[in-house]
């Protein structure tokens, strides 16, 4: 089996195969003459080649050796395309500003989304091809998700675009679609709380508990719960998933106020170990 086939089941890719349908993406996207931008597993370099004609410079992440030194050889004159060997997953991103445009391995889509939307400089846009049920986990279709409830205080999320399964190379076996990643300026939690905020929302939603009165009564007193029931119309006998984002904003602000440092160490640290329990069962696949 060659490198590539290797790579293609490793990581589920499946590339374009029409030159005309990048165009027409691009065409749709806020991408022009002075960005830089990063596009994760080229391929052979369909999408690098109409990137190069609409930006400042592309820089192309590719982990197979035999896929980087054909993408070095075919734009060897075009100094404005530059082609790294590695993982994107390890690759450190620029301080200065930049976007993405990718069609990414599916089955470690939400590894690269978290990999891009943690950064210390994350990108100003992204626009990703996956498959439809992870857009839909960003998106919080048709219900909001720790996925999306982490995503949406930063990123305004939208889907661009969706495939027919034989503009691809192998066809996949699921539907495919663009999501757009846009970073919110400014962001709807301050960045002084992000942490706080985001072992919150993964400590109610992987409390395990069957509803979210039974999930808050370790961190908010019965008065408050109360309060939360009458004055944010939150139904405590729902599950985490029922609640609109703005209700996710609206709660942890609540928290905000009230929560005191019993309540602050109960959910301190959550995201983290979240993480590590990820990693150890499988360290390159779905992380929150």
């Amino acid at each position: 089996m060659s490198s590539a086939s290797h790579r293609r089941i490793t990581y589920a890719q499946h590339f374009l195969k029409d030159s005309c349908l990048v165009t027409s993406l691009l065409a749709r996207c806020d991408i022009n003459s002075n960005d830089v931008v990063y596009e994760i597993g080229p391929g052979k370099g369909i999408i690098t080649e109409q990137l190069a004609l609409r930006c400042k410079q592309v820089v192309a992440i590719e982990i197979d050796p035999c896929l980087t030194t054909m993408l070095r050889q075919r734009f060897a004159s075009t100094p404005d395309v530059i082609i790294r060997e590695g993982d994107f997953l390890e690759y450190h991103l620029p301080r200065k500003p930049y976007k993405v445009f990718a069609n990414i391995p599916f089955n470690i889509t939400a590894a690269i989304v978290t990999k891009l939307t943690l950064e210390e400089n994350p990108p100003e846009d992204a626009y990703l091809v996956m498959q439809k049920e992870a857009a839909e986990r960003f998106l919080g279709k048709p219900h909001e998700s720790l996925y999306s409830v982490l995503l949406k205080p930063w990123f305004e999320v939208e889907l661009l675009h969706r495939f027919r399964r034989k503009d691809f190379t192998p066809p996949p076996h699921v539907d495919v679609v663009m999501l757009r990643l846009r970073k919110r300026g400014p962001p709807l939690v301050n960045r002084a709380d992000r942490q706080c905020f985001r072992d919150f929302v993964v400590h109610s939603f992987t409390a395990w508990q069957p509803t979210l009165g039974h999930i808050l009564k370790d961190i908010f007193t019965r008065p408050q719960l109360k309060h939360i029931r009458r004055e944010l119309e939150i139904d405590l006998d729902a599950t985490p998933t029922s609640l609109t984002f703005e209700q996710w904003l609206n709660l942890f602000e609540c928290f905000k106020k009230v929560g005191n440092r019993e309540a602050m160490d109960k959910i301190m640290g959550s995201e983290k170990r979240l993480r590590q329990r990820q990693s150890n069962f499988n360290p390159r696949r779905e992380k929150v």
